[in-house]
């Protein structure tokens, strides 16, 4: 099946691009993945989006969202693209048996947070376990919370939820920081923020909300356990390119090399989302480049014709 504009990846971003797209009578195809609507859909309250004075729940955002694009024409297919071949124009999805083509692509596949990967932690994710101090903090005034990690990432969410945490305490499996100097000097002088060295998390405990963790010291095994009103895991993101891999212009962590706000290295292909947006990573960062993606997408698609129209017209 042809379409002129494939969008894969759902999320804000490839939603987003999905209802311009669609506006703009290009007739989407979104391959939204088994997993559709990206990471808020495992984000209970979102305060932050603009229009929701009360807030909402990510995956009620995220139905808004897809119904939406689904309004103007877009089509949705809730599984996972199995290969993408860019060398070749139209180009190629692979979706199981299927295969679709396209005069154009956007790519929206996000980024996934690394998680420490303990039962208990996904059992409480969104109750008290988050990857996301700019998205989260606000909900932990006055409160004591934990962050794993000893990079730039994790002295950027301790140092933030100092705005509004009682006290910030950071967990590191080493005896030293990996962040560079400044952050961990801004770190260190913040009154707000101690630190527990040569630790791990090795449980989060709590019924409906993290209550307590129980740490471990990996010099000599012994645990014991803290209260705790909240923990942030910030041992980095992955972006969600597998896909992509040695066909596009990606940095050193595989994110996708974006060119003028949305262009690939491949002409005709766009992206947008956390999946080549390591530093903000908010819901309206990326609405906002999924509109950009298909704004560029559709004059991109409109030269095309445009040229094809001029060749026929030459030829005859």
């Amino acid at each position: 099946m042809h379409k002129r504009l494939i969008i894969v990846g759902s999320g804000p971003a490839g939603y987003t691009a999905a209802i311009y797209a669609a506006r703009a009578s290009l007739e989407p195809l979104v391959i939204a993945g088994t997993q559709s609507g990206g990471q808020l859909m495992i984000t209970t309250d979102v305060d932050n989006y603009p229009g929701f004075p009360e807030g909402i729940q990510g995956p009620e955002l995220m139905e808004k969202f897809r119904k939406q694009a689904e309004r103007f024409g877009a089509k949705i297919l809730d599984i996972d693209a199995t290969s993408v071949d860019l060398r070749q124009h139209p180009f190629v999805v692979r979706v199981g048996e299927d295969i679709y083509t396209s005069e154009a692509m956007i790519i929206a596949t996000g980024a996934n947070a690394r998680w420490l990967g303990i039962e208990s932690e996904l059992k409480l994710r969104g109750r008290g376990v988050s990857a996301c101090a700019t998205c989260d903090a606000f909900f932990f005034k006055n409160k004591n919370v934990y962050v794993v990690g000893g990079g730039d990432t994790a002295m950027e969410e301790a140092t933030f939820l100092t705005k509004f945490a009682n006290h910030v305490t950071v967990v590191h499996r080493r005896n030293e920081l990996r962040a560079s100097m400044i952050m961990q000097e801004k770190a260190f002088a913040n009154p707000k923020i101690s630190f527990i060295w040569d630790a791990v998390v090795s449980d989060v405990l709590g019924k409906d909300h993290v209550t307590e963790l129980e740490l471990k010291n990996l010099k000599d095994g012994n645990r014991w356990k803290v209260p705790a009103d909240g923990l942030f895991v910030a041992i980095g993101h992955d972006p969600a390119s597998i896909l992509f891999k040695g066909q596009l212009e990606t940095d050193a962590n595989g994110y996708i090399v974006a060119k003028d706000r949305t262009k690939t290295s491949v002409e005709g292909v766009f992206v947008a989302g956390d999946v080549k947006d390591h530093r903000y990573r908010q819901a309206v960062t990326a609405a906002g480049a999924g509109c950009e993606a298909a704004l560029d997408a559709e004059k991109y698609l409109g030269e095309l014709r445009f040229q094809d129209v001029a060749r026929i017209e030459v030829t005859n």
